[in-house]
């Protein structure tokens, strides 16, 4: 099932709760830098393991241990909540705090 494209005001509601991610075009985009290139790669590997659990695919371009993300629903023409579920997935991933879930998203 399509999901619909969140507005801009719902993207930039869910940007301003999550650390580091903006948005380019129609796309929410990340960096996240690791201490080693064996420490990108495992993170790389866990974030495809969800990816594929969630029938939902990021964008990533591997620098060494700096990893590149892009996601967007591209079907949808544009960002979903679906985005930003695997968003929270992938800072959790990181090791990194897990934010509130956003009000436009729901539980």
């Amino acid at each position: 099932m399509r999901l619909p494209p969140l507005s801009d005001i719902e993207i930039q509601r869910e940007l301003n709760a999550m650390d580091g991610w903006t948005r380019k075009g129609e796309a929410i985009v990340k960096t996240y830098d690791f201490a080693t290139f064996a420490d990108a790669m495992a993170w790389v590997n866990r974030v495809a393991d969800a990816a594929e659990a969630a029938n939902h695919h990021p964008d990533l371009d591997i620098r060494f241990s700096r990893v590149l993300v892009s996601l967007a629903t591209h079907d949808s023409g544009g960002v979903t909540a679906l985005d930003f579920t695997l968003a929270r997935t992938m800072d959790e991933l990181a090791g990194l705090p897990k934010p509130p879930e956003g009000p436009s998203l729901g539980a």
